[in-house]
């Protein structure tokens, strides 16, 4: 529908920040029925009440009431037309894993090559002079629109977000322009939101199928199952096609790989072109987001395939993403990641096997309030890949902690089990041995521990630095 947004002062979905003269959008959620709150948001001043189609209609005094098909959609909508201002190159990302580091591998390279890039998604927002929300993925639309404004009116032209399934489902990107969009994979993961893989892909899919312009770059991992269906959901479109790592005839084809301590030496052909450089990176999924964020870079057609192989020695690890903990000894690994899937903690213990001299050790727990079916599958993961597993507490939230535990030695009967997410870590780092590596899995970049009432600070690279202080070898 027509809506004029010059008629109202702001606009919102949380009846808590309406002022006066605002545009309130009444969303039903999993949790919250918006509708409950209109006579709040009329009371604080709300100018237009939006409500989904057939919704009975409540006493709201002078405001004008109007009704919608989706009222998602319309809220994101409103909130492009309201904001305006959009940066003139937007990449975005979407896949069960590897989100967090690609928008910020694309991040890098596009500063290297003197681009003013920012990134939006896990991590926050960041840039140079920026910074911004962290923890939603996707942020929501209001916030995600006031966000673009500011980055554009500061400068930037080039900006990689990451695309939730849960953003994309509630068509939070809507109205965004978004010139190229990426695929990494897809894994068991959200089923308690999206109730089946089919329908998790199928939101996936929206972002190629809907949000992507016309003419705009698709680039996806050849590698996976679901490519031949984004290549059938796109192909009545105007897109251009970039693929990426091992398989045989994919744009960015790997054709060697070296896994060394120091990373690993890369072997790449590329339109038509072989080239060889190095990564200050572990593990072969490392490698794959790269190149997801090299086709993503090279959306912008000023930029060529050889400066961007110029700067990619240069890239440095993401937060919370294989990220080694400082430590004065050469002879053992420690790092935190942020896997908390079947396919992430499988992916990050192939990973490190070939750097592992010793024995291979994970340190790793389940959220609590989430998809239960996932914990006896990451215990058999763990208990297969590492030589030893330790299997302890993520984010219990409303959950007993031992119950989730039990859920998860369902599948590593022999772990070992600690309570305490703290007691785990020191627990393990004890346990080395020269040519031992240790990974913390499920926390990443994480500052905080979520219980049921409330969240205690907790940081898995600062209790591994504090535990192998005092360690005694």
């Amino acid at each position: 529908m027509n809506f004029d947004v010059s008629k109202i002062t702001g606009l919102t979905a949380d009846s808590r920040k309406v002022e006066n003269g605002f545009l309130f959008v009444a969303l039903t959620g999993t949790k919250t029925d918006g509708r409950s709150y209109i006579a709040s948001a009329v009371q604080k001043g709300a100018k237009f009440i939006a409500v989904e189609a057939g919704t009975s209609r409540q006493d709201i005094g002078t405001a004008e009431w109007i009704e919608v098909d989706n009222p998602y959609r319309f809220l994101a909508e409103i909130a492009a037309e309201f904001y305006a201002a959009q940066l003139a190159h937007i990449m975005t990302v979407t896949g069960t894993n590897g989100k967090t580091s690609t928008v910020n591998f694309a991040r890098m390279i596009l500063s290297a090559l003197n681009k003013k890039s920012a990134s939006l998604g896990t991590l926050g927002l960041i840039g140079d002079g920026l910074s911004g929300y962290a923890g939603m993925t996707t942020p929501d639309p209001v916030q995600l629109f006031e966000t673009l404004k500011t980055v554009e009116n500061r400068g930037f032209t080039h900006l990689a977000m990451e695309a939730s399934s849960h953003g994309l489902a509630q068509h939070r990107l809507d109205g965004v322009k978004v010139k190229a969009a990426g695929f990494t994979n897809l894994t068991r993961d959200h089923l308690d939101y999206h109730g089946t893989m089919d329908d998790y892909l199928t939101a996936k899919l929206r972002l190629f199928t809907e949000l992507l312009e016309e003419n705009g770059t698709v680039v996806m991992n050849a590698d996976i199952p679901e490519c031949t269906k984004i290549i059938e959901a796109i192909k009545n479109r105007q897109l251009y096609v970039i693929t990426y790592v091992f398989a045989e005839g994919a744009t960015l084809r790997v054709i060697n790989r070296n896994a060394m301590a120091s990373g690993q030496d890369v072997t790449l052909e590329a339109f038509g072109k072989t080239y060889q450089f190095h990564l200050n990176l572990v593990g072969s999924f490392q490698l794959m987001n790269v190149l997801c964020a090299v086709g993503l870079v090279l959306s912008d057609k000023s930029i060529s395939i050889a400066n961007v192989i110029a700067v990619l020695p240069h890239l440095e690890g993401v937060v919370g993403r294989l990220q080694p903990v400082p430590q004065p000894r050469t002879d053992i690994g420690v790092y935190v990641d942020y896997a908390h899937t079947p396919d992430g903690l499988e992916t990050i213990l192939n990973a490190l096997r070939p750097h592992t001299r010793n024995r291979l050790i994970c340190v790793f727990g389940c959220g609590g309030d989430r998809d239960k079916g996932k914990r006896p599958q990451m215990g058999e993961i763990s208990a297969r890949l590492a030589d030893i597993t330790i299997v302890t507490d993520d984010n219990p939230r409303s959950e007993i902690p031992a119950s989730i535990r039990a859920d998860v030695l369902a599948g590593a009967p022999n772990a070992t089990e600690i309570d305490g997410r703290r007691n785990a870590i020191r627990h393990a780092v004890g346990l080395l041995q020269s040519g031992d590596v240790l990974v913390l899995a499920g926390k990443g970049h994480e500052d905080g521990q979520i219980f049921a009432d409330h969240t205690e600070p907790f940081n898995d690279l600062t209790e591994a630095q504090i535990a192998l202080q005092n360690s005694p070898f």
